[in-house]
């Protein structure tokens, strides 16, 4: 059971991690570099995860992807099912995880400014060219270091896997989860174990932070 809750973490992390490092880079383009209708709105955006529960967001989810919920009665007539499964799970961890990287990356790009970019059109570059050549380079510490703190709270989530994955134990209970519910059942040897890997996980993230930050100071 242990063995399929650190599966299903890793597989949970693998997924949201490069996805909102995606959406990092691009949420924190847009701010960093263009000037449009409502992007104070984004900014705002980008920092709800920060302001609300976790397990607020996950009784949204819920309400939203539920049986009784607004998209609940079209799951079911499509045979879809995104509550207590791995959906689930990975959309409520995205929407916890998601301001890490944009708030990492996005202060170095706005004291960047656009000079190089700009620099860089003008000697011909297209779009790819720029951002792999010029933008990429510039913020690729900023970027590490977000991406190592998206892991380390995607694989430390409790509070809103708790309530969209339902804790089936050995089907959608991840690592957290899997802590609390050997606890529960009074297995402290396991629980500890369990709670040891998480851990070192913790510890490999700091170890890792410490590095890109004198990385970055450097």
């Amino acid at each position: 059971m242990t063995l399929h809750a650190i599966w299903l973490t890793t597989i949970v992390a693998i997924i949201v991690v490069p996805l909102n490092v995606a959406f990092g880079i691009a949420a924190a383009w847009a701010v960093a570099k263009h000037k449009f209708p409502g992007r104070g709105l984004l900014v705002t955006a980008i920092e709800i995860p920060f302001s609300i529960s976790p397990i607020i967001a996950g009784i949204c989810y819920l309400l939203l992807y539920g049986r009784q919920g607004l998209l609940g009665p079209w799951l079911q007539a499509n045979d879809r099912q995104v509550m207590f499964a791995m959906p689930g799970i990975v959309l409520v961890t995205m929407f916890v995880t998601a301001p890490f990287v944009a708030r990492e990356v996005l202060p170095l790009m706005q004291a960047q400014g656009t000079e190089q970019e700009q620099a860089a059109v003008t000697l011909g570059a297209n779009g790819w060219q720029i951002f792999t050549r010029v933008t990429l380079p510039n913020i690729k510490w900023a970027l590490l270091y977000g991406a190592v703190l998206c892991t380390a709270r995607a694989v430390g989530e409790f509070g809103g896997v708790s309530v969209v994955s339902g804790n089936i134990r050995g089907q959608t209970n991840t690592l957290p989860l899997h802590v609390e519910l050997l606890f529960n059942v009074l297995n402290a040897v396991g629980a500890f174990a369990a709670a040891s890997t998480l851990t070192l996980i913790a510890i490999v993230a700091l170890v890792v932070k410490a590095f890109l930050e004198g990385r970055k100071a450097g």
